[in-house]
């Protein structure tokens, strides 16, 4: 997802890599802090594949660089969008990470793919907890801290499920 994050951003428009760092960071850092150890090695793998450039910031000198993203890096992340993993899907932090460029999927039923598959996931019966293989509800917790997960778990998921169904409902899909 540190990926997508990276083409997302430069898919806004060109960013010296400190500025992409600390956008990266307020994105994920709340889940996930960002390491120089990790964006650097990422930036530079997506610059081999021909995804990304960096070019030295005429305004800071030769040591510092700004990047931006290729028609390559363009179609890759489009591509990311359209056809997340299951787990992207699934877990909340790396689908965050998706809803904040799905915008950059010009398409809005591509989009509504992608929000479908999340609205399907969110309706499944789930738990952190079961019982003879069903799901066990707060109401069956006596454990108040395992209440209080649960609650707090429902509360999110009603709210998702929610603004799902209501841009799904409000955005008709574009014409082919």
């Amino acid at each position: 997802m540190l990926e997508l994050a990276i083409l997302g951003f430069l898919a806004e428009g060109p960013l010296p890599g400190h500025e992409l760092r600390r956008r990266v960071s307020q994105l994920t850092g709340f889940t996930r802090p960002v390491s120089d150890g990790s964006l650097y090695p990422a930036i530079n793998r997506l610059s081999k594949a021909g995804l990304l450039e960096r070019r030295a910031d005429p305004r800071a000198g030769a040591s510092r660089y700004v990047l931006s993203l290729t028609e390559a890096g363009r179609a890759d992340m489009l591509e990311r969008l359209r056809k997340p993993a299951d787990h992207e899907i699934t877990d909340f932090t790396r689908f965050s990470t998706i809803l904040a460029f799905l915008s950059h999927l010009p398409d809005t039923a591509e989009r509504h793919v992608v929000l479908r598959r999340r609205l399907a996931f969110l309706e499944e019966p789930a738990s952190f907890f079961y019982e003879d293989e069903r799901p066990v509800s707060a109401d069956q917790v006596g454990d108040p801290y395992r209440r209080g997960l649960l609650l707090t778990a429902r509360a999110t998921s009603r709210a998702e499920r929610a603004w799902l169904h209501e841009i799904l409902d409000a955005e008709a899909p574009d014409s082919p």
